[in-house]
């Protein structure tokens, strides 16, 4: 009984433990710096860099710009419930209109005089105007199928003089969304707009509103 009481026959017992993981932490960091020296061994010295790659076509800079720009005219009257209406489809066929594309609308506010001939001044919509009768907007809204162009107002817009309704002009322009925040755009700048998309002036159709 007193073996079995006796506190000295467990100490090598106790002892065993700590010495294996000691042995065992010791071959693990052995083995791990044996890794990193193989490691730091194998690799060679840096190679040159290698020749510059070729450039990419001027303009594109991986933005894909699709886009059509056109006038239409017409008159606002209570025959048309004071709208101008174009479709894409038939107006301008030769774009495709995408759900995600931004369409904007310009009208050609004033012609300014100049010796090399009238300077149109475009603004983009929605315009305001404070007449006698009250404030009147032109507007407007769309979908990739059609734009909607009509007047608002805070009074009866059958009172409006010719000049407001008459003959107005307006300018669609059609621009990719991935591209204008991309080229960070002035979408107010009818000059920059046309830049963008690579249009001339003298290019840009003119359709007439159905009424």
């Amino acid at each position: 009984m007193e073996r079995f009481l006796n506190p000295n026959l467990y100490l090598p017992v106790t002892g065993d433990k700590p010495q294996n993981n000691t042995l065992m932490k010791k071959f693990s960091l052995l083995l791990s710096l044996a890794t990193v020296f193989l490691t730091l061994s194998c690799e060679g010295p840096t190679g040159p860099p290698g020749p510059p790659g070729f450039d990419g076509q001027d303009g594109l800079d991986g933005i894909n710009i699709l886009g059509q720009v056109y006038d239409i005219t017409g008159d606002f009257t209570p025959g048309n419930n004071y709208t101008l209406f174009t479709v894409f489809s038939e107006d301008a066929p030769s774009v495709e209109v995408f759900e995600t594309d931004v369409v904007l609308v310009y009208i050609l506010w004033e012609q300014v005089d100049d010796p090399s001939g009238p300077i149109d001044v475009w603004r983009l919509l929605p315009q305001t105007r404070l007449l006698n009768q009250g404030i009147l907007q032109y507007n407007y809204d769309y979908t990739f199928l059609d734009v909607s162009i009509f007047l608002e107002s805070t009074f009866d817009l059958g009172t409006l003089a010719p000049g407001d309704t008459d003959n107005q002009t307006f300018r669609i322009a059609i621009l990719p969304a991935d591209g204008v925040g991309a080229a960070k755009l002035d979408v107010s700048n009818m000059q920059a707009v046309l830049d963008y998309l690579n249009v001339q002036e003298s290019m840009v159709p003119e359709v007439y509103a159905r009424n």
